[in-house]
């Protein structure tokens, strides 16, 4: 069983910086794909990004040079580092936790982020 949970989320202004993060415990496999996604009201979730375990990444296009994800595999924590935010990056940020070959996912219960612009 993993549990995930999410800290960090919270009020910044636009253009501000904000830090996301998702710890995970529990009965880790090493091999494993941890990420980001976020849903605003009224949309569907969507892909915001994921790192491998072996450090291989993945942005969405809306958010390539702005925010960037990190991991410590040695915490089994995933970070999501959000820079030069923007109105539109306003929604509820989801971690997950995935082993494609075993078809598992988590999710973490959200953390709401909110920018003013």
């Amino acid at each position: 069983q993993v549990q995930l949970v999410e800290s960090g989320g919270g009020l910044v202004q636009a253009g501000g910086s904000l830090r996301l993060s998702c710890a995970a415990s529990g009965s880790i496999f090493s091999i494993n794909v941890m990420g980001w996604y976020r849903q605003a009201p009224g949309k569907q979730r969507e892909l915001v990004a994921t790192m491998t375990s072996g450090g291989l990444a993945n942005y969405a296009d809306s958010v390539k040079g702005r925010f960037t994800i990190s991991r410590d595999n040695a915490k089994n924590t995933v970070y999501l580092q959000m820079s030069s935010a923007k109105f539109e990056d306003t929604a509820v940020y989801y971690c997950r936790y995935s082993i494609s070959a075993r078809y598992l996912e988590v999710w973490g219960q959200g953390t709401l982020v909110t920018v003013s612009s």
